[in-house]
């Protein structure tokens, strides 16, 4: 199986460029073209014919992280960092299509912290599925790694279920190994990823713990859509979980829903066939792209072959 070593790092996709406020990255961005810098430099330390073979010859990247990063990723991200990495960015008001999210608590659904390429704290948005393993989260695959890039990674990522107004009310799951498309690292598509997470401290499986939404493949575009994230946009500074709803379309070769949720909300979870009262649904894709810089179209990726086979890495993980 293919791996990667950890470095700090942040994602630049192939056909978008990062919103970056105050230094801080975070990882959402908009589907605008690329600088040239961007489309060729970070793709030159791998010749075409071997990320073509890699490809090839497994269609999943693996990063795994250390026992020793795991630890100090734990110990890293204490509750009150947790709660700092939101005052260090002001992505603006929050857009009127993202709502705080009332109903029933989201046990499964949560935030990503990890360091940046900058050196920077950050964070996604991601959800804890169902799984063999019962340790398996979904996000985005630019919340995990740089697109087009073999080398450049995230660091020191921990997931917390729940997470509310600086409130960790199921602990911190240290992120063991992450499955993205190898498409993902050598072109840049593809955005989803799959991560193996470790016990929590008292030694229970995560989906133990918070429970998980069902999750699905192949299913056609069309569907009535709930969308949940933590984006950067204040008042909420990515203290509280928001949500939009709206029916996904095809466009540009992905889905996407009105939403007007920024960055940060990367990785958030859409659940179709979501039943409000008990908070359960059916993951069908993850908040990847915008479509400006005021957006007012959330985009995410149509799972299909490729994304069941990283899902399945994961979960045998």
């Amino acid at each position: 199986m293919p791996e990667t070593s950890t470095s700090v790092i942040r994602r630049l996709r192939g056909r978008a460029t990062g919103l970056a406020v105050a230094g801080t990255v975070l990882a959402l961005a908009a589907p605008v073209p690329a600088t040239a810098l961007t489309a060729a430099a970070v793709t030159a330390a791998v010749p075409v014919a071997d990320r073509a073979g890699a490809a090839a010859a497994d269609p999943v990247s693996v990063l795994k992280y250390t026992a020793k990063e795991r630890r100090e990723a734990l110990a890293y991200w204490t509750p009150a960092r947790m709660k700092a990495v939101g005052r260090t960015v002001d992505l603006g008001p929050t857009g009127p299509k993202s709502k705080p999210w009332r109903g029933t608590v989201l046990k499964s659904v949560g935030r990503l912290f990890f360091v940046n390429a900058s050196g920077a704290d950050t964070w996604c948005t991601a959800t804890a599925v169902r799984s063999a393993n019962r340790s398996t989260v979904m996000t985005a695959a630019h919340c995990v790694r740089r697109g087009s890039s073999p080398f450049n990674t995230n660091t020191s990522m921990v997931f917390v279920p729940a997470y509310g107004k600086g409130k960790v009310p199921y602990g911190a799951f240290a992120v063991r190994s992450a499955a993205t498309p190898r498409t993902w690292q050598t072109d840049s598509t593809n955005d989803m990823s799959a991560l193996t997470v470790d016990a929590g401290r008292n030694g229970k499986k995560l989906t133990d713990v918070v429970g998980s939404q069902a999750i699905a493949f192949h299913r056609p575009v069309g569907a009535a859509v709930s969308a949940f994230g933590y984006p950067a946009t204040r008042p909420q500074r990515g203290e509280e979980l928001l949500h939009c709803v709206g029916t996904a379309k095809k466009e540009h070769g992905t889905q996407f829903i009105p939403c007007d949720m920024s960055g940060g909300s990367s990785g958030g979870p859409w659940l179709a066939d979501f039943d409000a009262a008990t908070g359960k649904g059916v993951l069908i894709s993850v908040n990847s792209a915008l479509d400006s810089l005021t957006p007012t179209k959330m985009y995410g990726e149509i799972w299909r072959d490729t994304a069941k086979k990283v899902y399945d890495r994961a979960q045998r993980g």
